[in-house]
């Protein structure tokens, strides 16, 4: 046998070694009733809402037909709808609907659960090689085309409060014309949360967007089984990429691993991008509040969820 047959058989036996590892030859993948494919495109329309088609076709590389198939079988489930865009109405956008929504969270979370049963076992050092190597192979083998833009998590670190405040109080003045009082609550919120920071039962998240910091949400200690998620904020820039989603969905799992039996929270009714996170979530309203605060009137709202 050659050296160029040698790696070729390689390759297979590592392609049969990974399909059969995260299931991909099941008939229902992260037992459920949908396919690989259709886990795939799930995905991609929870995480990029108003995808079209035809960029679904060529990003995960399917034949038309099959996709056009795949779509009309989710909008009859009423999984997905199809609308035009507001500057082209020739662009049809495709987004979930509620139903889909919550046919993809538990996909979503039964993913991240399977994932982080493959990391637990293998010392931090070792999960950094996996990594790499993920990373190579992509580099390696990948389309040559512009990246698209990464989002990472991390913990917040010396200097992060500050800027949650900053980015808090301005946009909020700018969008909803809230006055400093608004600051003030902020500014309170990140100072307690800095003076009383305990790791074994609290965490505040950073995102960031290659480099830049686009987030955050902190989950903090109300009693020893009550969890209040807080601080939860988007840039303007950074909407649309499934940010605020991936940061309540991070707050929600570490509250439950530190062994929370209920999160709240407290929102108000006109952040609707919010409530919609929050209800995509799990969370339930269970009070609203009419107020005046921060110079104009609103409707506090208490929200919960189980866990």
């Amino acid at each position: 046998m050659s050296d160029l047959d040698s790696r070729i058989e390689a390759v297979r036996a590592f392609n049969r070694f990974i399909t059969r590892h995260i299931g991909a030859l099941n008939e229902g993948l992260l037992a459920s009733s949908f396919s690989l494919t259709e886990c795939r495109i799930l995905y991609e329309l929870a995480h990029r809402p108003g995808v079209t088609a035809s960029e679904l076709g060529r990003d995960l590389a399917l034949d038309p037909g099959y996709l056009s198939r795949l779509l009309r079988s989710f909008r009859e489930r009423g999984l997905v709808t199809a609308s035009a865009a507001e500057n082209d109405a020739r662009r049809q956008e495709l987004r979930l609907t509620e139903t889909g929504d919550r046919a993809f969270a538990p996909l979503n979370e039964r993913s991240r659960a399977e994932v982080a049963a493959v990391l637990a076992p293998l010392a931090e050092a070792d999960q950094a090689r996996l990594i790499e190597a993920m990373h190579t192979i992509e580099t390696l083998i990948g389309e040559r085309r512009p990246a698209a833009p990464t989002i990472v998590l991390r913990p917040h670190r010396p200097g992060d409060m500050g800027w949650i405040v900053h980015r808090h109080a301005a946009l909020y003045a700018r969008e909803y014309g809230f006055d400093d009082g608004f600051e003030a609550l902020v500014a309170e919120i990140a100072s307690n949360f800095i003076r009383n920071f305990d790791p074994t039962c609290e965490r505040c998240w950073m995102a960031e967007r290659d480099g830049e910091p686009v987030g955050s949400v902190s989950v903090v200690r109300l009693d020893e089984t009550t969890a209040k998620l807080r601080l939860l904020y988007v840039e303007p820039s950074a909407r649309g990429l499934g940010i605020g989603r991936r940061l309540v969905d991070e707050a929600v799992a570490f509250a439950r691993a530190a062994g929370y039996r209920r999160m709240m929270l407290w929102t108000i009714d006109f952040l609707t991008a919010a409530r919609k996170i929050y209800e995509i979530g799990g969370f339930t309203l269970v009070e609203r509040t009419p107020n005046h605060a921060f110079g104009r009137d609103m409707v506090d709202e208490t929200w919960a969820l189980d866990l």
